[in-house]
């Protein structure tokens, strides 16, 4: 019998709107950040929205996962032990952690994931955190198809979590000190400045200027749409969209999306099975590139690859649409294969490579009547929609449901009736309806199962209905329905009671570390954390960077390579520079950053 794995899509929740939006338009799981200590610190949410959230979820099997992925002061770790419990009270299913700290707190028997703060790239790190007690990890999105394989061949009974959809950021995740140096604001404490996304120029060691005002950090979004099936055959078991500061109709469409793909890889690969239950309709197509994005990447998932960064802006450009003809009076001509309609966001890059925009007035045929002043256009200037009227407006209102598939089984017996509801994971509830029998004057069995299938607003839908009368009974239609209300709510009941909670009991381990010394690179900001690394091998454990700042520290790690963008790489690309290194980045404040290149580990 072939061995089923069970694929999760996870998607992310700033709140519980898009939680709920979430679960609707396909997710097997949710992730959304913890009332304090997430990585986003603009995407708290409150105990009674997350317990709303995993009481929605749970109807359909969804898992809800919270993050506490900080990293956490002393005076923060009794709070956030009351915290972790009340989260298991509410039911939530798995925590999302950095901070080793956690597993030395008090903790319910919740299972813990490891964040990609952690900075998961080996094989040697993975089986560590497995063997620790983690449950599912995270694994670092520079990771190629042949890492994401030799992780999982070397921890097969770990679940992996990888990313495919949504922003980029150009550091290995937790590696980032750069926006703490400069800002006094930690992207390991979810304060994040988006120093990546600032325009930069890049001089040589002559104070030549090589290239002045681009967004050399600022990475193209990901989107493995198309590369699905590779991943879940090189190991990924969990699918994870990114987006916790994302709104509601981003979220709408890019799981909608994501749950087709893998539908379609399912229909034919019965090896892989969706890790939760019911089945999605949409009202609408999804389609990626009308969600936020500024251009898609593989990233490094199938090698190094030139197309990675944005240079020219680090927000959003949106779909391609065509290019400008010509520009006359208050119009514009395009030559396009898409339509326009009233009302939609226009933008393009100007001869400057700056981003620019309008929205449409009117549209008549391939004529646009911009809104307000609009600047010159060189023709055959690329322009994008950014903003797409006709599909925001379809996804503002209701664009999904997901129903569970029940059978119903209608039958009579010697005090009356019975009705009997299946749903797909094989919950069943009967309820009995004493009531004396009556013959009707014409066949009834068409008009019962038009009665027993008016499922509505439930979370199901009739996927067989079975009458079986010894005689063809008379059954009004008011207690019919009624007699079915109840059935309903019973079934609710029952997958409430049988929703399977996985626990996990934290016991102390004490198996080697992969290193022997924590520089703060290891983000040890606690002594829970610190002896939780003393215990597993770890002899010399600095402090993390943003308790003591470290003299000339590494403040960010990237395998994106300037050298390699620029058409000069040494390795890949066998071109020498023009340039005298060291190189420097400058930013628009003066502020100098020396780049260093480690060829030889590329």
């Amino acid at each position: 019998m072939m061995k089923q794995r069970k694929i999760e899509l996870l998607a992310p929740a700033k709140n519980l709107e898009c939680g709920i939006e979430a679960v609707n338009h396909g997710a097997d799981a949710v992730y959304i950040g913890a009332p304090k200590f997430g990585a986003r610190a603009a995407a708290v949410n409150s105990l009674e929205d997350i317990a709303a959230l995993v009481a929605y979820a749970h109807l359909y099997n969804v898992r809800i996962y919270v993050t506490v992925n900080t990293i956490l002061k002393e005076e923060e770790l009794a709070e956030t032990e009351k915290m972790i419990w009340e989260l298991y009270r509410i039911g939530v299913d798995a925590l999302i952690v950095q901070d080793m700290g956690i597993t030395r707190l008090n903790l319910p028997p919740i299972p813990l994931h490891g964040s990609t703060q952690m900075d998961n790239r080996t094989p040697e790190k993975v089986r560590f955190l497995a063997d620790a007690g983690f449950r599912q990890v995270v694994l670092a999105r520079e990771l190629s198809l042949q890492e994401i394989r030799r992780i999982h061949e070397a921890c097969p009974e770990t679940p992996l979590e990888v990313f495919v959809h949504g922003a980029l950021c150009v550091s290995y995740s937790g590696q980032c000190y750069v926006s703490q140096a400069c800002f006094g604001r930690s992207a390991n404490r979810g304060e994040c400045a988006q120093f990546c996304r600032l325009p930069f120029s890049l001089v040589d060691a002559d104070g030549k200027t090589i290239v002045r005002d681009k967004h050399l950090l600022s990475l193209k979004d990901l989107n493995q749409s198309e590369v699905l099936e590779d991943l879940l055959d090189a190991g990924a078991s969990s699918l994870k969209i990114e987006g916790r500061l994302k709104d509601v109709s981003y979220v709408k469409n890019v799981t909608a999306a994501y749950r087709s793909k893998l539908d379609a890889i399912f229909a034919r690969r019965k090896e892989y099975v969706r890790a939760s239950s019911g089945t999605c309709r949409f009202d609408f197509t999804p389609q990626l590139d009308k969600s936020f994005s500024r251009g898609f990447t593989h990233y490094f998932l199938q090698g190094r690859d030139r197309e990675i960064s944005s240079f020219d802006t680090p927000k959003s450009l949106g779909e391609e649409m065509g290019t400008m003809k010509e520009q006359r009076g208050n119009y514009l001509t395009v030559a396009g294969v898409k339509p326009f309609h009233n009302g939609d966001g226009v933008c393009f890059l100007d001869e400057q490579g700056r981003l620019q925009g309008f929205r449409i007035n009117r549209v008549d045929g391939n004529k646009l009547y911009p809104a307000g002043d609009v600047p010159r256009i060189k023709p055959r200037t690329r322009l994008f929609r950014n903003f797409d009227q006709e599909f925001e407006r379809i996804l503002s209102r209701k664009s999904a449901e997901r129903k569970i598939a029940v059978k119903i089984l209608l039958a009579d017996n010697n005090f009356g009736f019975s009705l009997t509801l299946t749903d797909e994971d094989d919950n069943s509830v009967t309820i009995t309806l004493p009531r004396e029998k009556e013959l009707a004057r014409t066949p009834q069995t068409d008009n019962l199962k038009t009665q027993l299938s008016k499922l509505g607003n439930t979370p199901f839908e009739a996927k067989e209905i079975e009458i079986s009368f010894t005689g063809n009974w008379f059954l009004p239609a008011s207690v019919l329905a009624d007699f079915r209300r109840q059935a309903i709510d019973q079934l609710i009941t029952a997958r409430r009671i049988n929703y399977r909670q996985e626990l996990a009991v934290w016991k102390p381990t004490s198996h080697a570390f992969p290193q022997t010394t924590l520089t703060y690179l290891g983000n040890v900001m606690n002594t829970r954390a610190a002896s939780f690394y003393q215990e597993h091998g770890v002899q010399q454990v600095a402090a993390a960077y943003e308790k003591e700042a470290v003299e000339d520290a590494v403040l960010m790690f990237c395998k994106h390579c300037l050298r390699y963008s620029m058409g000069w790489c040494p390795i890949h690309q066998r071109v020498r520079s023009p340039y005298k290194e060291p190189y420097y980045l400058v930013s628009n404040d003066g502020k100098r950053f020396r780049l260093e290149f480690d060829c030889k580990n590329c």
